[in-house]
């Protein structure tokens, strides 16, 4: 069957030389985007239950532009200066980037990864006297705190922000052609808000091993998948299927 329509489950690219735009132009399909999960930051009198103090931590571990965000709210809730002292150690250049938001760049002590958590730890291990906070969400990948640990650091995960599942009710009645999907929580929102969804004609798009065992776990047949190293990204996974079916 021909694709004419894809739902990414994220929200629309503020770029405007978003791939996903190139796709719809170049393939000529129709793409919405529509975030499955959401999040929501806790109040810093939760993280007081978790018995977290910010001025005890010499380090923050970002994995993400939310816990740069939910970081620095928490931080001015707790009315706790952030020293120019910290260290900060980013997942990715687009994390260091975003965190140019809140501190003078060229002032401060930024330690960057490559891409993955991975990639970042031969930096925390450099620093390994420092005491790190890892702010996150209550979905945290498993791989993080493994790695932080076979590191044997000093460090606290503090929950500054839930994964919320999104409220898809208007869609009900609204079919796509492929449904796209970044993560297990997007899987899980999908049969919360659809218990009685079937998969029929409709393509799954997955990126990730965690999310293809969750699209497998919830009984759903998996069309498309990224990374691969012939379509590392998913427009381009999506583009080689897109190809492969509209020619026929």
């Amino acid at each position: 069957m021909k694709v004419k329509t894809i739902l990414v489950s994220q929200p629309e690219p503020k770029v405007e030389n978003s791939p996903y735009f190139e796709l719809e132009e170049k393939e000529k399909v129709k793409i919405d985007f529509i975030p499955f999960i959401h999040v929501e930051g806790v109040d810093s009198k939760e993280v007081r239950m978790q018995k977290i103090d910010l001025s005890k931590y010499t380090a923050i571990i970002l994995t993400s532009r939310n816990s740069v965000d939910h970081f620095f709210r928490i931080a001015e809730e707790m009315r706790y200066k952030v020293p120019d002292s910290l260290k900060y150690f980013c997942q990715s250049e687009a994390v260091a980037y975003y965190l140019q938001k809140y501190v003078v760049y060229r002032k401060r002590k930024i330690y960057v990864g490559k891409r993955t958590f991975q990639e970042l730890s031969p930096l925390i291990k450099k620093y390994k006297g420092e005491t790190f906070l890892l702010p996150s969400s209550d979905k945290l990948k498993p791989d993080v705190p493994e790695t932080l640990d076979e590191l044997k650091v000093n460090w606290k995960q503090a929950i500054f922000y839930r994964t919320v599942v999104s409220d898809l009710s208007h869609l009900r009645h609204v079919f796509y052609d492929i449904l796209v999907f970044f993560s297990p929580s997007g899987i899980q929102s999908l049969f919360e808000n659809f218990p009685d969804f079937k998969q029929k004609d409709t393509r799954i798009a997955v990126f990730g091993n965690s999310t293809v065992k969750a699209a497998e776990e919830h009984g759903l047949v998996v069309n498309i998948q990224a990374p691969t190293p012939e379509t590392p990204s998913m427009t381009m996974a999506l583009q080689k299927y897109i190809k492969q079916v509209n020619k026929k």
